[in-house]
């Protein structure tokens, strides 16, 4: 019997992705209702809704449920349930005052120009978006964005259940990788797996990533390499060059039967330590026990401290969640030590020198990060060989080389890992 922890805060999964019969009279109902169009943002969440991986909430959140998830991280409507990040639909004013309450409208997602699923409208609302942006992302900065989408939010919030019909593009453009929830459960289940720590990546996995997998393998049951799959903003590498670059290192340096892949269909919010809280709770949904809390976990910038996803786990009541996180201090490569290390375990604080053409030239600490690769690769430099695999570093110049238009990338202060010689 499997003795993976439950779902967050229902004794079951609750998909709200309708199949069959069902689906089919729905389909054919909406085409006489009222369009909604959804951001990329909002079709990623109505669909994280429909799999089950927001279980238990059963539709977008009324005014008393957001404010209090702001203020509060709970939900009145669901007897005060942990909840970090509100998930909300917006409509322009104009269309929304078109709308009775109790009437039943189409979501419509603008990007693929497709029926995702339908509502019936409870409420309709507007919000203090500056606010929302303080409590959840802790800045007003346009320039973060997270805050850029909320902003750019139409002006009235519509909320209600929700029927969804359709998974967009993910189980095609991802076969293999995209996941249920219940699929997860059913592979760790399979393999007798209770404790399961979650890898969240938006990255090209380096070698600071594959440390923190065996590390978790070592003290769990096996590890979940969990990738995003919804939008990234620009600069980011795209979902499908990350999964074959993934692949690659995981097929050739993990033991297979102490990793799942697996793959979801939520946008980055890039809301540093309550965005980890959120991984960390669809994670428990996904049946893993553990979430790995690395450096600047879900960061952008300098808007938060490089350990501050990790603080805000201290920070919330206990019991909040099943899940529980697993923290890793900052790792690099050390060339004293001559092997992966981290924070805690190397005596060795120079850090490392690498000249213009990737050419190790003294100190210990290669601080490794993904948008330091990003940086390297996006100008056409080396990549030093202690920084990731080559197998990967192939795959990703191979993308690069592609690029009509490179995309600017700015170092961070969590980022810089490179000192170049003087």
């Amino acid at each position: 019997m499997s003795k993976l922890v439950p779902p967050h805060g229902s004794p079951e999964l609750k998909p709200l992705l309708l199949e069959g019969q069902a689906k089919t009279e729905e389909i054919k109902k909406a085409q006489h209702l009222k369009r909604i169009p959804l951001t990329s943002r909002e079709t990623g969440d109505l669909i994280m809704l429909g799999i089950g991986a927001f279980t238990p909430l059963d539709g977008f959140m009324g005014k008393e449920d957001w404010k209090s998830c702001c203020d509060n991280y709970t939900l009145p409507s669901k007897k005060n349930l942990f909840w970090p990040i509100p998930i909300t639909l917006s409509a322009e004013e104009g269309l929304a005052k078109t709308i009775a309450l109790g009437e039943e409208v189409a979501l419509w997602d603008v990007e693929t120009d497709s029926l995702v699923g339908t509502m019936k409208v409870t409420e309709k609302y507007t919000i203090d978006k500056a606010h929302e942006c303080k409590q959840v992302f802790r800045t007003n900065d346009p320039k973060h964005p997270g805050v850029e989408k909320v902003m750019e939010q139409a002006g009235v919030n519509l909320a209600g259940p929700v029927k969804v019909l359709s998974e967009s593009f993910f189980p095609e453009e991802f076969k293999g990788i995209y996941q249920h929830p219940a699929d997860a459960r059913k592979i760790f289940a399979e393999r007798g797996w209770n404790t399961v720590a979650a890898l969240q990546l938006r990255n090209p996995m380096h070698n600071s990533h594959a440390y923190l997998a065996w590390i978790a393998i070592e003290v769990c049951d096996g590890v979940y390499i969990h990738q995003l799959l919804g939008k990234l903003k620009p600069g980011d590498i795209p979902a499908d060059v990350r999964v074959k670059a993934i692949d690659a290192l995981v097929n050739k340096y993990f033991r297979k039967e102490r990793v799942v892949q697996g793959g979801y269909p939520m946008e980055m919010r890039y809301a540093g330590p309550r965005e980890a809280l959120l991984h960390a709770l669809f994670r428990q949904n996904y049946g893993c026990s553990h979430l790995i809390v690395g450096r600047d976990h879900a960061g952008v910038g300098d808007y938060y401290g490089p350990f501050d996803a990790q603080k805000i786990f201290n920070e919330i009541p206990l019991g909040a969640m099943a899940i529980q996180p697993l923290c890793m201090d900052w790792t690099f490569y050390c060339y004293e030590c001559k092997s992966m290390a981290s924070m805690k375990t190397c005596p060795h604080e120079s850090k490392a020198v690498i000249d213009d053409s990737g050419n190790y030239k003294g100190g210990a600490r290669l601080l490794l990060s993904g948008t330091l690769l990003r940086k390297l690769m996006s100008e056409g430099k080396p990549v030093p060989a202690e920084f990731s695999r080559p197998e990967v570093i192939a795959i990703l110049k191979q993308y690069y080389d592609t690029l009509e238009e490179k995309v600017e990338v700015k170092l961070h202060g969590a980022a810089t890992g490179v000192v170049k010689p003087h």
